[in-house]
Order: structure tokens, then sequence, then C-alpha cells
């Protein structure tokens, strides 16, 4: 009988070292090293079709080309983050923080599903039957025909889906479920990497969707190894602020889609709502006339939206300057400050910005970025702008406006929610002419913009 190996692995990245280490190498995590005992045996069987077949080597011009069918839900903001909806046989991996509404996402579309003919298995390890139960019957899914089963054990859960050969399955959550046949801690690096590669197994070969929820770290990560990612075909994050009622789901990964789409929900008693015009819910407590604020254009994915994003500047108590921001880059907010100073000849360097994109909304694409610059500029001179302006451009750090993608949705977007004018880059102007009642403005700098706006 061979004699069990002992290893050390990192609980943070994966790492495995022969000998316990204080400091992760990989990833330089401080006791993040667990050790975990490998059990040897036989090798595993070649890997086989449904239909018992050994998959063979097969040459690209030979291999036949099955469109997937995919099954849309009730919740067309889930449909547009998944690429169109529910593809079968696709493990689709779904993280966010505690109590931002994961299992309360997945219930209710486990409701929708059960209630159009599919056959659902809700497997949980962190609530009882009852404790679901209630939750149903708060989200009106109590009649819905889905199967319930509190269970940890992954033979026992592999088991259940043979005997009942459901079309969906959802695990809440992977960090829960456990291998008995692995001597390591249940949510550890081994366990968390094992329970997936079983789930995907049976996913590709019983063509079963199966949603797996994931814990997040501190850090905003999910919790256990990268390759946990990589393994899964969707990888989704259900983000939002504590203080409100607002949901976002976001796509970093997809294999069925897009990567930039984004859901917006709204959280009431009775569950998630979908917020089905977000530009009118981001700007629906503005206030006419407010210096330092701005609104800007913002394509998530497909969607145009329109965000208002306020800026404070107030002179600095101390010897440094503050730079605070809210839903927006950290470092962006520094790069239009100093690009402020240098080419639009404004003296913010003894004065603390705050930056925030309002309604809990993050930003990331580089077309903010004229219209975080026209914010610090309006509070700046205490000039507010016109309650009908909105900008769209990137700024380059020699003070250029630089064109982007799609300004032709994102002026249509505009004009449908009432503004008169729009700032877009002049070489997005080229080649187009505004059909809309808006007045479309080209700027090629941050210099011509602000004359244009506050002269």
């Amino acid at each position: 009988m061979a004699k069990p190996k002992t290893q050390y692995v990192c609980q943070n990245c994966g790492y495995i070292s022969a000998g316990y280490l204080g400091r992760c190498p990989n990833c330089g995590t401080w006791n993040s090293l667990v050790e975990e005992t490998v059990a040897t045996g036989p090798k595993p069987a070649p890997r086989t079709t449904t239909a018992g077949t050994k998959i063979q080597p097969q040459r690209l011009d030979q291999v036949s080309i099955t469109k997937e069918e995919r099954v849309t839900t009730e919740l067309g903001e889930l449909n547009r983050v998944l690429g169109g909806g529910v593809v079968p046989g696709s493990l689709i991996l779904i993280g966010g923080d505690p109590g931002i509404g994961k299992s309360t996402l997945l219930l209710q579309v486990s409701g929708y599903l059960a209630r159009t003919g599919g056959k659902v298995l809700y497997v949980s390890g962190e609530e009882s039957a009852s404790q679901i139960k209630m939750r149903a019957s708060r989200l009106g899914v109590e009649d819905s025909g889905m199967y319930l089963y509190p269970e940890t054990d992954m033979p026992s859960i592999k088991q259940a889906i043979s005997d009942m050969a459901p079309q969906y399955v959802v695990i809440d959550s992977v960090q829960t479920m456990n291998v008995p046949d692995m001597n390591a801690a249940v949510g550890s690096v081994s366990q968390i990497r094992e329970v997936t590669a079983e789930l995907m197994k049976i996913a590709k070969t019983e063509q079963i969707t199966i949603f797996i929820v994931g814990h997040v770290t501190k850090e905003g990560a999910i919790a256990g190894p990268k390759i946990l990612e990589h393994m899964v075909d969707t990888v989704l994050y259900f983000e939002g602020d504590m203080h409100h009622t607002y949901r976002m789901l976001r796509s970093v990964k997809n294999r069925f889609g897009s990567t930039n789409e984004i859901g917006i929900f709204e959280m009431h008693e009775s569950g998630l709502t979908e917020v089905a015009n977000p530009s009118e819910l981001f700007l629906d407590e503005r206030l006419e006339g407010a210096t330092g604020s701005a609104v800007v254009v913002s394509m998530e994915g497909t969607r145009p939206i329109l965000v208002e994003i306020q800026a404070l500047l107030t002179p600095t108590m101390y010897g440094n300057a503050k730079r605070t921001s809210s839903g927006v880059d950290h470092n962006k907010v520094s790069l239009i400050i100093a690009v402020l100073e240098k080419r639009a000849n404004l003296m913010l360097q003894n004065q603390d910005a705050y930056l925030k994109a309002t309604g809990g909304v993050r930003l990331v694409e580089p077309a903010i970025d004229l219209a975080m610059a026209m914010a610090l500029a309006s509070s700046y001179r205490d000039v507010g702008i016109a309650a009908t302006d909105c900008f769209v451009g990137e700024l380059g750090l020699t003070g250029e406006v630089r064109r982007v993608n799609r300004i032709e949705d994102r002026i249509r977007e505009a004009a449908k929610l009432g503004f008169k004018r729009i700032f877009v880059p002049k070489n997005n102007l080229q080649g187009f002419t505004a059909r809309d009642k808006i007045e479309v403005i080209g700027v090629a700098s941050v210099a011509e913009a602000l004359h244009k706006v506050f002269d």
C-alpha cells in the first residue's frame, strides 16, 4: 500500500509546496499554506462520451458544429448578461458579497425555469429546506415544483442528480461542498477544485446546466484558487452598494456571449425586479443648477447608460491634497486633475478633490474622462453646467479629446432622455450626421471643451 503524500497548499492562489512556508512565494500571502494529504490511487479511466464511446482525436474539418439552443428566463437582464439565455450543459459561477442577493436571484431563476417545464434541483449547503421554503414563499415561487436538497456530501449529490435527471442544478455554495475521500478541510483549495471538477464533468456529460454560488474575499475576488474561474463556462459578479436597493450583474467571463454586458436589478421585499431604463434611474435625483455635476453617456456592453458624475473641490488643510473617489478609478482622478493643471491652467494642486458616480454604479470605460474633467472644472469655478448638456470623450495626456466607440448609440440615448447638447470628440464626427433632436458639438481638446461650456 502506497504511503499517503503530504503537501502544503496556499488557500489564496493554490501554490503547492513540499514543506511549510510562512509566506507563499507565489502570491505573497502570509500564513496561507495549509497541510493536505494527497491520496494515491489508480489512474483515472479514459474519458468517454455520454454514449460510452472513447473520445478520439479528430481533424478540424471533420468536427460537426451544433448550434446551442438557449433557454430564456423571465428575467431579461439575466438573459442579456448570459448572451441571450441559458445554454444547456453550461457551468455558471455567480459571486458576490454576503447578503447581496445571490441566493435570491438563483431561487427566482429556479422558480421560473421550473414553471416552464424544466426539472430543477436546488442544493443548499448553508440553509435548511424550511429556510429555503420561507424565502421561496416571500418570492412567490413556492408552487413552482422545484426540488430542494440540503446536502454537502458530493457523492450523495451526484447520486441524487443521477436518480432525478434534472435539467438544472443550483449549488449554493461551492465552498460548503466536500468530497469525503479527500483529507482536506471543507472550503480548502483542494476541496473546491475537486468539487468543481466533479460538477463540470456532470454538466458536460449529462448536458445539465449547473449554477454555482461562490463566496468572495474581502478584496472582492471569488474565494478559492483562480483555476475555479478557468474551469467554468461563465463567471458573473453580483455587485451593489448595501445602502442602495440597486444591484448589478456583471459578466467577466462568458464562453457563449459578450463579457461587457451588465444587468441592473432593484431589490424589493418580494425579490429582484428588472430596471428597464437605468438612465432615468441614475438621473432621477439630480439638482438643477448645482455646481460640480456633469452627465456622461457610458456604454455598458451594448447598452448606453447616462450617469451623473459629481465633483467637489475644497482648499486643502494639509500639505498634500487628498484625492477620493467612489464609482470611478482613483488613479484616473489624479490623471484628469494633472491634465487640467497642465493643459487648462487650473490650479488644483492645493485642492482636495472628491469624485463619485451617483446611484452606486461603477464606471470603468475611458469615455467618462471628459465628463470628469467638466465636473471638476465646474466645482473649481463654482459655475454650474446646463442641465441639458452631457459629455462623451477620452482625454489624452496632451489634453486632446480622443474618439470613442458606438457614438451613434450614445447620442440617440441622450436625445431620448431630453438632452439638448452633447459634447463629443471631434474625430467622431467624420462621416456622421446627427438625426436626433440634439445638438452635437465636437471638441478637439479639453481647453476647447472648457471654453465652449463655460465661456
